[in-house]
């Protein structure tokens, strides 16, 4: 025979598992049975467990599974109590030690410019194929802004991955090291990282397979550099 409070808590467990599809933690426990402290639960549990209408699984969280539950339960028409968790007013817990705070998103949408490659340099970019959502943070400074998709793996030891989507800002100077796109001989356009070199500009991969392009630099034209990157799995 139950007492009322191990009828309560087994009532209460079965309607959260038929309600959500899993057990009701201890706290929660502990406020539908308006106990003081999780120790009263964990009798109520071994109580259970040891009559057979509950067992606990082992190295799970919340891991409990009803076997049977007292006749008066199963009869119909039964009409189980209503439980209202109690809210306890200035129950808070102080964040972490260096926690970042939490503040909305901006985000914009941007023009995704077709493809960019990322290996051998495919035709110059000029459509919209169509428009993704970048966070805000991730444009940098003021300007234009635009979206490619890349390519192909030379820049893959940068993380820059075939599919990946770069967030470019517009610009048409670039300093040494920087990742930009550059337009060749106005016919091709290609994602490198920039190194000037007299009067010629080197383009280098990020990827030993591919090797370095020297190209004179009244035939390279920078079109914008890499400010942010968006990978889907």
């Amino acid at each position: 025979m139950l007492t009322r409070k191990q009828i309560e808590l087994l009532n209460f467990i079965k309607t959260r598992m038929d309600q959500d599809g899993v057990p009701p933690s201890f706290d929660e426990m502990k406020d539908a049975l308006d106990l003081r402290s999780k120790s009263g639960i964990h009798r109520l549990i071994t109580a259970l467990e040891e009559r057979g209408f509950i067992r606990r699984l082992a190295h799970r969280a919340r891991a409990l599974e009803i076997l049977k539950l007292p006749e008066a339960m199963e009869k119909p028409g039964y009409v189980p109590p209503k439980f209202t968790p109690k809210v306890i007013a200035g129950d808070r817990v102080d964040p972490p030690k260096g926690a970042i705070p939490i503040a909305a998103v901006h985000a914009m949408e941007l023009p995704v410019m077709g493809r960019i490659a990322a290996g051998v340099p495919i035709e110059a970019i000029s459509e919209v194929s169509h428009h993704v959502a970048v966070p805000g943070s991730m444009l940098s400074g003021r300007g234009n802004h635009y979206a490619l998709e890349v390519k192909g793996d030379s820049m893959i030891e940068a993380g820059i991955n075939d599919g990946d989507i770069v967030v470019i800002r517009e610009q048409n100077t670039a300093d040494n090291g920087d990742i930009v796109v550059a337009l060749v001989e106005d016919a091709e356009a290609t994602l490198k990282r920039f190194r000037r070199r007299g009067n010629m500009i080197a383009l280098e991969a990020a990827n030993p397979a591919y090797e370095t392009r020297m190209i004179p630099d009244h035939l390279v034209k920078v079109q914008g550099r890499l400010v942010g990157l968006i990978r889907s799995y």
